[in-house]
Formats: structure tokens, sequence, C-alpha cells
């Protein structure tokens, strides 16, 4: 069992730009003692209404939004880039189709109730704050709708409070 020590959020000195964007991170959440998660390549971290937040965003279609809608909590983890592999079955296989955290051969561990991985070397404890679905008519610029929504499946945005920030040791 790997040993992870809590920091806190103004500690964290990896670049969120290339963790979320180039490393990819996974959005773990449990419902109903299942646990389901997808990779990610959308999403921030920063400060909202005064405190340390993160930013994720799920399209209507993808089976974890139903596991982060129905949980208080859940988790981003972050990988070396050994995982890439298991990141990117993840992120394109269902867990409504297969056990695909079983296949991906990582383990499920928790910090309370919520669902982490115990191979990350990052792990993000958010509690949600706020979710909302994005509209078109929202863009002020031209071309997103177009580029990123030709299914106008549009992302739904969640905020949420970092509550813990877990470091690998």
């Amino acid at each position: 069992m790997s040993t992870f020590v809590e920091i806190k959020p103004e500690e964290l000195t990896e670049n969120p730009f290339k963790l979320i964007g180039s490393d990819w991170t996974l959005i773990t959440a449990e419902k109903e003692g299942k646990v389901n998660t997808m990779t990610a390549s959308w999403g921030g971290l920063g400060i909202m209404w005064g405190k340390p937040a993160a930013y994720i965003f799920i399209r209507p279609h993808r089976y974890t939004k139903e596991f982060v809608d129905a949980s208080d909590t859940f988790s981003l983890t972050f990988f070396d880039n050994s995982f890439k592999k298991q990141l990117g079955y993840l992120g394109s296989t269902s867990g409504r189709d297969e056990d695909k955290i079983s296949k991906s051969n990582l383990t499920i561990t928790h910090e309370g109730s919520t669902p982490y991985f115990e191979e990350a070397k990052l792990t993000v404890i958010c509690k949600k704050l706020y979710a909302q679905e994005l509209s078109p008519k929202s863009f002020s610029v031209d071309g997103f709708d177009d580029k990123f929504y030709q299914d106008k499946d549009y992302h739904t945005m969640y905020i949420a409070e970092v509550q813990k920030v877990l470091l690998k040791q």
C-alpha cells in the first residue's frame, strides 16, 4: 500500500495546465457502492468563492456523470506517464459496458467516502459546490458551438471545493 501525505492546495508545485491538459486526470465518484471513473483533459484548479477549487466538465452521455451527480464528492487523480495507456482505455471505454476499472488493474481506495486510485501520484478530493450545463448562447467566441458541440451535447460544468490534496511519498 502506498503512502500519501496531505499538503495544502497552495503547496502544489505541479503545473495544472500540464497535469490536466497533457497528463490527463481521472474523475472518479461512487454511487450506491459502485465506483466509476473517466479520463479528462478539460478542467482547472484555482480559487472560487474564496476557496481552493477544481473545475471539471462532463458531457451528458458519460456514465461517470451519473456518479458525480449522485455524490457530494469526487476525486481527481493524476498519474505518471507509465499509466498513459490505462488512462486512454478508461477514457474510451464505458463502465456501462464492462468493469473497466478491474481491467485497467488500478486499485480503488478511499479518503473518507471518496474513491481514488492507489497508483496515483497526486489526488485531489473535491466537494461539489455548483453544477450547470453550458449554453451555446453564453459563448462569446464564434465557432465554439460548431467546433466542440456538433451533437449539441453540452458539458455540465462542476465547481468543487478542494478538500484535500494527497501527494504520494
